[in-house]
């Protein structure tokens, strides 16, 4: 059986992540920082927990020898940890700035580089979790935004430099996912905007996404079942929004959709 590690495997994306492989009868190692949350996977999933700061050179190198130790390979990375950095330039301090290229960037880049080793001996691939904010840049969200861009640069560096070993890199980006943190963003843009409640914000901020709704965090994890599997094996240096189409959207238009034109 094949072996992926997920980081940020506790909740969200990398939970559904961690289903999904499971479910394809794959190994599933997940890694996060609480162990509460990796706990609660395992026992939904059969994957083994390891508790790890991926983002410390020091701990992603212990997980990925104590993966390596376990079951001899690695064949996917699913690189998804992140969070932090939601202000605007004049309000992001120091620390705030630091808090997230390392949850979003430093993650992904100490993790790749760790695994890199047994990703090469395996042939296999690295699947960044990336964002629409790699994309593009919502309000007061410069740390992020500017981290999750990175993130896109460092796959496409690792598809250019690795592709001769035979692995494969490739990021996804996705749009609003109904996840435990987007949901506390929706109660309080709830609260903020007037609204009743967490569906009609979501309603509101997918408005006009073309499939007008957010996404589940299980389809994001078939896109990333996908490139890590044989399906994708042409497939390298890809950047894949996962957006309900939102990206196809030219958005000085809206106002014109909004107006009933």
């Amino acid at each position: 059986m094949p072996v992926v590690v997920v980081s940020g495997g506790g909740t969200g994306i990398g939970a559904a992540v961690a289903a999904r492989f499971a479910a394809a009868q794959w190994h599933v190692v997940v890694l996060g920082r609480r162990p509460e949350p990796l706990q609660e996977v395992m026992q939904r999933t059969g994957a083994v927990p390891v508790m790890a700061d991926v983002a410390d050179p020091g701990q992603a190198a212990a997980a990925v020898s104590e993966v390596v130790g376990r079951f001899g390979r690695i064949d996917a990375v699913i690189a998804n940890a992140g969070g932090h950095g939601f202000a605007a330039l004049e309000e992001t301090t120091d620390e705030e700035w630091a808090a997230s290229m390392r949850s979003n960037l430093d993650s992904a880049f100490v993790l790749a580089r760790a695994s890199m080793p047994a990703l090469k001996a395996a042939g296999g691939s690295l699947v960044v979790v990336s964002s629409l904010a790699g994309l593009a840049a919502g309000p007061s969200t410069l740390g992020y935004t500017t981290a999750k861009h990175a993130l896109l640069g460092l796959t496409r560096s690792i598809a250019r430099d690795y592709g001769v070993h035979g692995v494969r890199a490739n990021a996804i980006c996705p749009g609003w996912v109904r996840t435990p943190m987007a949901d506390a963003e929706m109660d309080e843009f709830a609260v903020r905007a007037g609204l009743g409640d967490r569906e009609s914000a979501y309603a509101r901020v997918t408005e006009d996404v073309p499939l007008g709704r957010p996404a589940r965090a299980s389809e994001v994890a078939e896109v990333a079942l996908f490139l890590a599997s044989p399906a994708a094996s042409y497939v390298s240096g890809a950047v894949i929004p996962v957006d309900g189409g939102a990206t196809s959207v030219d958005v000085p238009t809206t106002a014109f959709a909004h107006a009933g034109m």
